[in-house]
C-alpha cells in the first residue's frame, strides 16, 4: 500500500506556493483592494465575483460558492486528484513528495504512470533497435516525419508477437495485474493467457498535462484491422477527457493563442513537422464538453478542422452543439473544412505552412456555420420556411451563456427572418447569484458560539497563541467541542500554520465539508476586533459549562445530598453567577 503524504509536507508546500500566482497563471486576475478578482472559472458570470486572497491563501466565489486552497483549486480546475495536485505543486517548487504509512488520501497511481512511461521508452527503443523496425521507420519517413519530431512526440514501435511487453514488464502476477490495469494486455477469454494489446503498430504515447504517459494510440503497419487502436478506459485514462498533443503544444509554445482540433495522431505530428504546433486530436471520439473545457483553460480560441465531406460536416455540427453552452463572451470557435480527399497531413504537404495557416485564419466563425447550415435546410422565400428556421435556431441559441454573444446571435436571427423576436429570459443560473458579504457583527452574532469559535480559529490561526485563553469550556460534552480542542492543540504545536494549510488537515475527514463551509462564510470578514470576539466566545462557553455543572449539583443536592467539597463548589458557582453580568443562554447546541 502506498504511503500517505505527511501533513507537515502539505503545510510546507502551501507555505511556499502563492495562490495568487498559481491562479493568475490560469485565470488572469486583477487587483481589487487587498484581494484579486476575476470572473469565476467554475460558472458563467459577467461581473467578477471570484476573489483570491494572498493573505489567507484562499479563493472564494461569492456567486457559486466555490472555495478552497491552492490544492483545491488545482483539483477543481484541472479535474485532478488530490495526489496529482500535490505532486504538481511540489514539482513547481522543486520538491519531492515524501510518503509515510498507509495512503488515506485516495489511490496512488504513480506505479501505473511509471509502468506506462517505461512502456513508452520500450517502444521507442524498439523503433531504433528491433530487427523488424525498418518497416516502421520507412513508414514514418514516407509520411515525411523527421527524427526530431518523432522523438519529441515519443513515437515508437510495437513489434509483431504476442508477449513482447509482457516479457519485459510482466514477469510475475503483480506486474501482470498492473499491465492489465493500464490496458496494455488483453485476454482471449476469462481466465485465459494474457497477451500484448498492441502488436505490429506505430505507437503514439498519450500524455497528461504533467507529461506522464497515460495511454497509447497504435497505427497498424499493413492492412489489418482496426487501423487505429487506442488504450481502453483505465483509472488514469479517460479518452473523453484527454487531447493528444496538448502537452507537447504547451511545452513548445510560451503563449498559446489558439488550439486546432484535428482527427488523428498523424495530423498532429505532421502539422508540428511544418511548425504548426497548436494542433491537438481527440482520441477516436467526438469532441466532448470536457475536451473543450481543457481547451478554454489553455486559450480563448478553438478551430475545428474536419474533412469537407458529409461525415466531416456532420462531425462539425456535433462539435458546434457541444461548444454552444461554453461560448462565454471573449471565446471564439471557428470551423475549417478541408477539400475532398484531403486531411491536414496531406494538404499541408501540398500547399505549405503559409497557405495552410491562411486557411486557418479564414476559417468559418461559429455564427456563420450555424446560420448557413440552418438556411440550407429551409426555403427562405416563404414565411413558413423562415418560421421553421427561427424554430430550429432558437433552441440552439438558448444554449449560449447569457452575454453579448447570445444577444447578437438573436439579433442576427431577427435580421434573417425579418421579424422582431423577443429573446427568451436567460437561463435560471444567470444572472449570477452574487452573495453580498454579511455585516460582520450581525453575522457572527447569529452563529452558535462553538461554531463561531471554530470559524474564527480556522480563519485566524494566530488566535490560538493569545495569552490567558479561557479553558473551563473544555469539559463541555457538546457537538463541536472535540473539534475546537483539536484545532487549538494543532495550532499550539505548530504556531506558524496558515489558514489554507490548517483547512487541508481535514481533507478526507467527516468534518471537511463543515470546516470548508465555515471558512467560506468567514472569507470577507476582516481581522479588526476579532481577537476580542474569540476570547469573548470562549468565555461564553465557560459560562455554559458553569451553568451545566451548577444544574447537576443542584439536582444532586435535592436527591442524594452533596459532599463538603461539592457544597463548596456549588457556593462558588452561585456566587460567580450572582456577580456576573446577565448574558442569557451562553451557547446553543451545534
Amino acid at each position: 500500500m502506498a504511503g500517505r503524504i505527511p501533513a507537515q509536507f502539505i503545510d510546507e508546500l502551501l507555505n511556499r506556493v502563492d495562490i495568487v500566482d498559481l491562479i493568475n497563471s490560469r485565470v488572469p486576475l486583477k487587483k481589487a483592494g487587498k484581494e484579486y478578482q476575476a470572473c469565476c472559472p467554475f460558472h458563467d458570470e459577467k461581473t467578477p465575483s471570484f476573489t483570491v486572497s494572498r493573505q489567507k491563501q484562499f479563493y472564494h466565489c461569492f456567486g457559486c460558492g466555490a472555495h478552497g486552497t491552492a490544492i483545491g483549486f488545482l483539483m477543481e480546475y484541472e479535474n485532478a486528484g488530490f495526489i496529482d495536485a500535490v505532486e504538481e505543486l511540489a514539482a513547481s517548487q522543486g520538491l519531492e513528495v515524501p510518503r509515510e504509512g498507509r495512503d488515506q488520501q485516495g489511490p496512488d497511481y504513480r506505479p501505473l504512470y511509471e509502468l506506462l512511461d517505461n512502456s513508452a521508452r520500450f517502444y521507442q527503443w524498439q523503433l531504433r533497435k528491433h530487427p523488424d523496425s525498418a518497416r516502421a521507420v520507412n513508414y514514418l519517413k514516407k509520411r515525411g516525419l523527421s527524427g526530431e519530431i518523432a522523438a519529441e512526440y515519443g513515437i515508437g514501435f510495437a513489434p509483431r508477437g504476442w508477449r513482447n511487453l509482457i516479457e519485459q514488464f510482466g514477469r510475475n502476477a503483480e506486474e501482470l495485474k498492473k499491465l492489465n490495469t493500464c490496458g496494455m494486455t488483453s485476454n482471449r477469454d476469462e481466465g485465459g493467457e494474457p497477451y500484448d494489446r498492441f502488436r505490429d503498430r506505430i505507437m503514439f504515447p498519450i500524455r497528461n498535462h504533467r507529461g506522464h504517459t497515460i495511454g497509447f494510440g497504435g497505427r497498424i503497419l499493413g492492412d489489418g484491422k482496426p487501423k487505429y487502436l487506442n488504450s481502453p478506459e483505465t483509472p488514469i485514462f479517460h479518452k473523453g477527457q484527454e487531447l493528444y498533443g496538448l502537452f507537447e503544444a504547451r511545452k513548445s509554445l510560451r503563449n498559446i493563442n489558439r488550439l486546432m482540433v484535428v482527427e488523428g495522431y498523424m495530423d498532429v505530428v505532421a502539422l508540428a513537422q511544418f511548425n504548426i504546433r497548436y494542433a491537438v486530436a481527440t482520441l477516436g471520439t467526438a469532441t466532448t464538453a470536457e475536451h473543450l473545457q481543457h481547451i478554454f483553460r489553455t486559450t480563448q480560441e478553438v478551430i475545428f478542422c474536419f474533412d469537407g465531406d458529409r461525415a466531416g460536416r456532420d462531425a462539425g455540427w456535433k462539435a458546434l452543439e457541444t461548444a454552444l453552452p461554453l461560448m462565454k463572451d471573449g471565446r471564439e470557435a471557428r470551423f475549417l473544412f478541408l477539400p475532398d480527399d484531403e486531411d491536414p497531413d496531406t494538404l499541408i504537404r501540398k500547399i505549405g505552412t503559409e497557405a495552410f495557416e491562411e486557411r486557418i485564419t479564414n476559417a468559418t466563425p461559429l455564427s456563420s456555420f450555424l446560420f448557413t447550415k440552418l438556411e440550407e435546410e429551409v426555403n427562405k422565400e416563404t414565411p413558413e420556411g423562415l418560421a421553421q428556421l427561427a424554430e430550429q435556431a432558437k433552441p440552439l441559441l438558448q444554449k449560449l451563456p447569457n452575454g453579448l454573444l447570445r444577444k447578437m446571435m438573436f439579433q442576427k436571427l431577427e435580421q434573417i427572418v425579418g421579424v422582431d423576436l423577443t429573446e427568451p429570459p436567460p437561463p435560471a443560473q444567470t444572472p449570477s447569484k452574487r452573495r453580498p458579504p454579511p455585516t460582520e457583527r450581525k453575522f457572527l452574532g447569529t452563529m452558535p458560539p462553538i461554531r463561531r469559535a471554530v470559524a474564527l480559529l480556522l480563519t485566524h490561526p494566530e488566535f490560538a497563541q493569545l495569552s490567558d485563553l479561557p479553558n473551563h469550556w473544555r469539559q463541555l460534552s457538546l457537538p463541536g467541542i472535540s473539534l475546537l480542542k483539536e484545532l487549538l492543540e494543532i495550532l499550539r504545536m505548530q504556531p506558524n500554520l496558515k489558514p489554507a494549510a490548517l483547512l487541508e488537515r481535514w481533507r478526507g475527514r467527516e468534518e471537511e465539508k463543515h470546516l470548508k463551509r465555515l471558512s467560506a462564510q468567514m472569507f470577507p470578514i476582516q481581522q479588526e476586533g476579532l481577537a476580542t470576539e474569540f476570547i469573548a466566545t470562549l468565555k461564553s462557553l465557560d459560562i455554559r459549562q458553569d451553568e451545566l455543572e451548577m444544574e447537576q449539583l443542584l439536582e444532586k443536592a435535592q436527591s442524594k445530598g452533596l459532599s463538603s467539597d461539592e457544597k463548596q463548589r456549588l457556593s462558588e458557582l452561585l456566587s460567580k453567577k450572582a456577580h456576573a453580568p446577565s448574558a442569557g443562554r451562553a451557547v446553543d447546541d451545534e
